[in-house]
């Protein structure tokens, strides 16, 4: 997930905000990918989480909340931010490695 966000980025955020059938892949992918990093976190049980509670878990389940069932209230470019900024930041602070 993360090589997957990384691409998106790196396309730019013009790319990913262009009213064209190319922005809107790529604004579908980066939801997607957040839904997809949601998912994950859902099914860590309470005790990692308490480990890392420096997280904000609620915060990534509430974003997957927004995006699945609010998704005419998505700011694109909160996503694009949570897309190059958050991700990143939460592989780095679980230590773990990008497996896509």
């Amino acid at each position: 997930m993360g090589a997957d966000a990384a691409y998106t980025v790196s396309l730019g955020i013009e790319a990913y905000l262009d009213d064209s059938p190319r922005g809107r892949v790529l604004r579908n992918n980066g939801r997607h990918i957040l839904i997809q990093v949601a998912t994950v976190v859902e099914k860590l049980p309470d005790s990692f989480k308490d480990l890392h509670d420096d997280i904000e878990w609620v915060a990534i389940a509430r974003m997957r909340n927004l995006i699945a069932h609010h998704y005419d209230k998505v700011d694109d470019r909160l996503v694009f931010s949570a897309l190059a900024v958050r991700i990143p930041e939460l592989i780095r602070r679980l230590g773990i490695e990008d497996a896509t």
